[in-house]
């Protein structure tokens, strides 16, 4: 009972090369300059599991180049078991260009890369029979080899897991298809606010008016209504929180307010959390405090894989405790 929970994040292990952006330009004449840190949605989701107390094991597949070794050394530091990467001799580690503007990020995603190659292992299968949390998203799913790789796991997992299909729309790396055969297979979907016309659009579910709020919530009823397997929408709204939605309940969360350094990896954290919590049979108010309040403080800090101090730790965690 006290061992820890099995939890799989598969996907895109990536370097982000993130410059400064124009702000530093237009304020101090100092021209952008890279900043490379480790992520990927799949390994965001894997550290924030891991540091939450989880057993958090990587699926993904890096290049036999130095971006692959650093990834592999950086990991070994955090509590995400990267001892079940791939290696890929033919194509390079994951790389992605963000562009800073006010605090949000802009993407280009570089292809072909090593984690569009995942393979279907029996190391894999094994891992994904005993998991307690399967996490997967649409960026991953760009390729055929990956997406089949991706959805085989998945499907082998126990009715037990908790299956999370996190919404990564990237254009033009997302299709109807790839959300309509995920959804079929997750029993939470998570995304964000600016996400969820769209994929109500691309399903063909109705986009309905009124408050944002309502909208939400209607389309994520849509959504469950539609898709026997799902237990639970989950959206996030950045600064404004996020709405969790049952069959039979729903809770809307104000969000915490944070000086925010950048938003990349934040709703990676949220996933973490909200499966975290989910895991320990949390009530809706609690899951939405939890996502917020570690989603809140990566969005506080500098890359999606910034160091934890134990002081923040306990802080967060007593916060989440008593709320």
């Amino acid at each position: 009972m006290n061992e820890p929970h099995l939890v799989l994040g598969i996907g895109e292990l990536l370097w982000d090369m993130v410059e400064d952006g124009p702000v530093l330009v237009e304020q101090h004449g100092v021209p952008p300059r890279p900043s490379v840190s480790l992520g990927g949605a799949p390994a965001n989701f894997t550290v924030m599991a891991g540091r939450l107390g989880n057993r958090a094991v990587l699926l993904s597949r890096i290049g036999r180049d130095e971006l692959g070794r650093k990834a592999v050394e950086q990991l070994e530091t955090i509590p995400a078991d990267p001892s079940y990467l791939q290696v890929d001799p033919v194509h390079e580690t994951g790389r992605v260009s963000v562009n800073m503007h006010s605090g949000q990020p802009s993407y280009i995603i570089h292809r072909p890369a090593a984690w569009d190659y995942l393979e279907l292992s029996d190391d894999w299968v094994r891992l994904a029979e005993r998991a307690d949390v399967f996490c997967f998203g649409s960026l991953a799913q760009r390729c055929l080899e990956s997406r089949q790789t991706i959805q085989t796991l998945a499907a082998q997992t126990t009715s037990k897991c908790i299956r999370v299909f996190d919404v990564n729309l990237r254009a033009p790396f997302y299709s109807s298809e790839v959300i309509q055969e995920s959804l079929e297979l997750a029993t939470i979907l998570k995304m964000n606010d600016a996400e969820v016309p769209l994929v109500l659009e691309m399903l063909g579910l109705p986009v309905l008016d009124g408050p944002v709020t309502d909208q939400l919530r209607q389309g994520a009823e849509g959504l469950l209504n539609e898709f026997p397997t799902l237990q639970m929408v989950a959206v996030t709204c950045g600064a404004e929180g996020s709405l969790l939605v049952r069959r039979d309940e729903w809770h809307k969360h104000p969000g915490r307010p944070v000086k925010v350094a950048d938003t990349i990896g934040a709703g990676d954290a949220f996933t973490a959390a909200i499966a975290h919590y989910l895991l320990r049979g949390a009530s809706l108010a609690k899951l939405n405090e939890a996502g917020n309040r570690w989603g809140g403080w990566v969005a506080s800090q500098a890359g999606a894989m910034p160091a934890l101090p134990d002081a923040a730790r306990a802080e967060i965690e007593s916060a989440i405790a008593v709320s």
